[in-house]
């Protein structure tokens, strides 16, 4: 099991962001492919992170839930560490990657001291969220590729191929 990174050794430090509460800023440069953290907290069941987290109740959507498998979320805010305040951003300089039953966070390009560190949190879209769910899960990044919602971009349904007659062949 990979031991915990000391907090000396992070390459971030916590303080206030503009996307939202606290963030993970960069205190040195980062590589690419560099891994940064772990996301840690308890892990518990989907049901126990819903009734953490009930949603009726919020003003706005925020919870420390991860989600590793369809039974498992890892709950950041309980035994967890500073990796539960990098923000989501549409247009992210990290990504978290699943190893086994760790979940790691990854640099995806470069990161200059200063940078916020982000990634795309997609969290799930099921086909029944409405416009209200939209902006319940409001995405506050800022970036010229922002969707304005930290929800999962919609899948595309893919064209179907016209047949040589409808192109004008033969």
């Amino acid at each position: 099991m990979p031991k915990a990174t000391p907090r000396s050794d992070l390459p971030f430090e916590i303080r206030k962001s503009t996307i939202q509460g606290r963030g993970a800023f960069a205190t040195r440069r980062i590589r690419p492919g560099q891994r940064i953290i772990e996301y840690t907290g308890e892990h518990i069941t989907p049901d126990e992170g819903d009734r953490r987290y009930e949603e009726s109740g919020m003003g706005r959507h925020h919870t420390f839930l991860f989600t590793l498998d369809d039974d498992t979320v890892v709950d950041g805010k309980r035994g967890g560490n500073e990796s539960r305040y990098i923000n989501h951003s549409c247009d992210p300089n990290c990504e978290a990657i699943i190893e086994g039953p760790h979940i790691f966070i990854y640099a995806k390009k470069n990161i200059q001291p200063g940078s916020e560190l982000t990634y795309d949190y997609q969290y799930e879209r099921r086909p029944d969220h409405t416009k209200e769910d939209e902006e319940f899960y409001a995405c506050r990044c800022g970036t010229a590729k922002c969707r304005g919602t930290i929800l999962a971009p919609p899948k595309r349904k893919r064209a179907k191929k016209k047949s040589a007659a409808k192109r004008g062949r033969a």
